[in-house]
């Protein structure tokens, strides 16, 4: 009965997400109001499980986002991502807590929770929702590196605030910053680690089946976030990185692994919102809480937001236009909500009232920004023109003759139409065996030309393999005098 319900609960979310794609809604709004429906018929009121299969979750979320973020686009933003996910942190929290305290008239305590709940920006919102609107790929990696590096250290300020609420708390501000720090830097050693020997052995490895490489890269993402775990370090950021790294390595079957990350991410992201929702009840949203919640996510997103984004970007002479986009995509979703449960399973009295008002600033604000991205990216000039996308390259080892078998595929957009095969200058014994195009495959000569939407199929000795691989990117980005103009393919 239970794998009945749930397929049904599975099936259900993805005809919202089907209808989300038409509608311009994000679709964790829709997976929320799913949850919400079930809790009609199925009451679920146990906080410390969600908070338990909530951070589970997350774990999953953010995998799926390290896996799919390009170290390309994100080595030149890393530091200003880490100043936004800590310092720019700090400076909402402030904000949120003054606002709640001398406006709201919400006690202290109280306060100084909603500012540590509503401060991450949520990794699922953003990694399902920013990568369908056409910005610079250095903007999304910015903002997708903060979202994934905030979780850390709100995690320790949520449960240190918990603590000072309870009363029960007995470290001062220092000792809590330098906990941050720490757990925060360790993480990302731990991370870069994990992923470094994972990245090493998956390549070494010949597996006997293709689809055991995806389940191999995922167990090694994992394993960063239990490491993380032992060592009383950051498991959320540890688990981020080694994702990245993994998927900015040359992995056999590198896009199936991306392709299989998505859909576990997708699963998390679904299995979240609808639980998440089962959690909250409707019918205790009072006016009060109704207009305490419009009214907090309203200040966070047009006064606290924008200070931390100016505040942190001082240094590095951000564009107004950007600073603006930058502050409207700091995307509130489960991550908030996912915070509010850690006083909700504590014997805090306020915690139900503080769980609701930030349901209700989550679902309002979400449904504000999310639909409007492109449209105030368009509006504020910070949308992307007609630059080059890149090629997808997947690699397969063929041990037997120490070579690998390389599947290309060439996106509209690519600097690649055009070229002959000849023009590639490839290296010696390097074969273009077969082009794939409209469903049509032909063993191409010299002189054949390749189009937008080709799937090259390539045979390559294996000491070539890189080179090869950045020669197709380069052409892509630079067209056939890419080397005179001295593309890079990193």
């Amino acid at each position: 009965m239970v794998l009945l319900a749930g397929a049904a609960v599975l099936l259900a979310a993805l005809g919202a997400a089907r209808l989300s794609s038409s509608l311009g809604l994000p679709s964790l709004l829709l997976f929320l109001f799913l949850g919400v429906g079930v809790g009609l018929w199925v009451h679920f009121d146990d906080a410390a499980l969600a908070h338990d299969l909530g951070f589970a979750a997350l774990v999953l979320i953010l995998a799926e986002g390290g896996f799919t973020t390009k170290w390309r686009e994100i080595r030149s933003v890393l530091t200003l991502a880490g100043l936004l996910a800590t310092v720019g942190v700090g400076t909402s929290i402030v904000a949120m807590t003054l606002f709640g305290h001398f406006v709201l008239g919400l006690d202290l305590a109280t306060s100084l929770l909603l500012g540590a709940i509503t401060a991450p920006t949520d990794s699922a919102a953003v990694f399902s929702v920013l990568r369908r609107v056409p910005i610079p790929g250095r903007m999304r990696a910015l903002l997708e590196a903060e979202s994934g590096l905030n979780d850390a250290p709100v995690v320790l300020l949520v449960t240190a605030a918990t603590a000072w609420a309870l009363g029960d708390s007995t470290e001062g501000p220092a000792e809590i910053l330098g906990m941050v720090a720490f757990e925060l830097l360790g993480g990302l050693a731990v991370g870069l680690v994990i992923g470094w020997v994972g990245a090493r052995v998956l390549k070494t490895i010949a597996l006997p089946a293709s689809g055991l490489y995806p389940l191999g890269a995922l167990g090694w993402a994992l394993l960063a976030d239990g490491a993380g775990g032992m060592l009383h370090v950051s498991g959320f950021a540890a688990v981020y990185i080694c994702a990245m790294v993994l998927g900015n390595s040359d992995l056999p079957h590198r896009n199936a692994t991306k392709s299989f990350a998505e859909g576990v991410g997708w699963v998390a992201q679904i299995g979240l919102f609808v639980m998440l929702g089962l959690l909250a009840h409707p019918e205790r949203f009072s006016p009060q809480v109704l207009m305490v919640g419009v009214a907090a996510g309203l200040f966070l997103t047009v006064v606290a937001r924008p200070l931390s984004v100016a505040i942190c970007s001082v240094w590095f002479r951000v564009p107004w236009r950007e600073q603006a986009f930058l502050s409207w995509a700091g995307l509130r979703g489960a991550v908030p909500i996912i915070m509010a449960t850690v006083p909700l399973a504590s014997p805090l009295p306020q915690a139900r009232d503080l769980f609701d008002l930030v349901f209700v600033f989550v679902v309002v604000y979400t449904t504000l920004q999310a639909p409007t991205l492109e449209w105030v990216a368009r509006r504020l000039g910070v949308t992307t023109g007609d630059d080059a996308v890149d090629i997808e390259v997947e690699v397969a080892p063929l041990d037997k003759i120490q070579a690998d078998f390389m599947q290309i595929k060439v996106p509209a957009g690519s600097h690649l139409h055009g070229v002959t095969v000849f023009e590639l200058r490839l290296p010696p014994s390097t074969v273009v065996s077969l082009i794939i195009r409209d469903g049509t495959p032909f063993a191409p000569g010299a002189r054949d030309v390749i189009r937008a939407g080709d799937e090259l199929l390539v045979v390559v000795p294996s000491r070539y393999r890189y080179k090869v691989e950045n020669r197709f990117k380069q052409v892509g980005r630079g067209g056939r005098l890419s080397r005179w103009r001295e593309e890079s393919g990193e």
